[in-house]
């Protein structure tokens, strides 16, 4: 998948809404940022760090996906996760419109 730059990638408001939504989970916000910690993550290691269900993770990984926070792909019958950091950077720069009062 090509990544586009935050300054083309513009939010609509129901990827806004999903994308708060997700992140407003804290386990979810925890995955993200051992997501982020490296530039691809196996879900394996996630398993390991989070003393939960791999039907857990499964569904806050699936949860980020919808909301286009990570990108996670089959490597065998592992997953590899990225974060989709100009996803990031556009829901960063919306929230910033929205509440900066201009």
């Amino acid at each position: 998948m090509k990544k586009t730059s935050a300054a083309r990638s513009k939010l609509t408001d129901t990827q806004f809404e999903l994308i708060a939504k997700a992140l407003a989970d804290p386990r979810r916000m925890a995955l993200l940022e051992a997501i982020a910690g490296e530039e691809e993550c196996a879900c394996q290691k996630l398993r390991q760090e989070f003393p939960v269900s791999k039907a857990t993770i499964s569904f806050h990984i699936k949860e980020l996906v919808r909301a286009g926070l990570i990108e996670a792909r089959k490597e065998g019958q592992f997953l590899q996760c990225e974060v989709r950091r100009e996803v990031l950077e556009a829901y960063s720069a919306e929230l910033l419109r929205r509440t900066s009062g201009a």
